[in-house]
This record gives structure tokens, C-alpha cells and sequence, in this order.
């Protein structure tokens, strides 16, 4: 299994083949895929806040039918413990998204350089 960051869950809703590198779009297929619950409630945050006009759970629910997406919502008090320690960045997004992937042993399929440079399993290939 492999999380998904908010961004890579928006371009699988707006346009895969176009805005996801081929491997990457590889990889999602191969592997299952999940996300954090922090992902759904960043993607309103960015609907409030206008950069998003779909509302997140057509989005989401769009999504697990199309590549079989689950939402892991398991282990609040897990993930919170592996985002404490995640002083590289001040986003509570990212340290929860992160903080979920870590405390599961998965890895993340990012754009992000700075998650990347930080989270050994974090993925992208252009």
C-alpha cells in the first residue's frame, strides 16, 4: 500500500495523464492506495479557501470507485506521535499526511522536495 499527498489526489481527480508523471501513474496502479483523513480535510480547507471547487467528498468518493482509494482512519493517537517528531516542517497538513504513511510503515507518493528530502519513502519520478 501507498499513501497519496493532497495535490497528487486533486490531479488524479482534475487529470492524471497530464499532470501525473507516467511512473507515478505506474505506481498508483500497481500498488493499493490510501490516504490520511487529514487529506480530506485539507481539500476543503483549499474549497474555503477557493483553489478547489469540487467539493471533497465527490472528489474522494470519485476516486475510490475510479483506483479503488481507501481512507485509513485508524491510529489518531499513532499518527499524532509519528508527526510530533516531524520538525522539518510547520505544515499540520503535511505532519499529519506524513505522520500517517510513517506510523503505517508505507510510503507517499509526493511532489513535495521538501517531504522528500526528509521521509525515505516519500516517491515521485518524473
Amino acid at each position: 500500500m501507498i499513501f497519496l499527498d493532497t495535490h497528487v489526489v486533486v490531479w488524479l481527480y482534475l487529470d492524471p495523464a497530464n499532470l501525473l508523471p507516467a511512473l507515478v501513474q505506474e505506481k498508483i496502479q500497481e500498488e493499493p492506495v490510501a490516504i490520511s483523513p487529514a487529506v480530506a480535510l485539507e481539500l476543503e480547507f483549499l474549497r474555503e479557501i477557493k483553489r478547489l471547487t469540487v467539493r471533497p467528498d465527490v472528489l474522494l468518493r470519485y476516486l475510490q470507485r475510479q483506483i479503488e482509494l481507501e481512507i485509513l482512519d485508524a491510529g489518531f493517537a499513532r499518527i499524532v506521535q509519528a508527526a510530533q517528531s516531524l520538525r522539518w516542517t510547520r505544515d499540520p497538513f503535511d505532519r499529519l499526511i506524513v505522520g500517517h504513511a510513517l506510523a503505517f510503515g508505507q510510503g507517499l507518493i509526493t511532489k513535495d522536495r521538501q517531504i522528500r528530502r526528509n521521509i525515505r519513502g516519500a516517491f515521485w519520478k518524473s
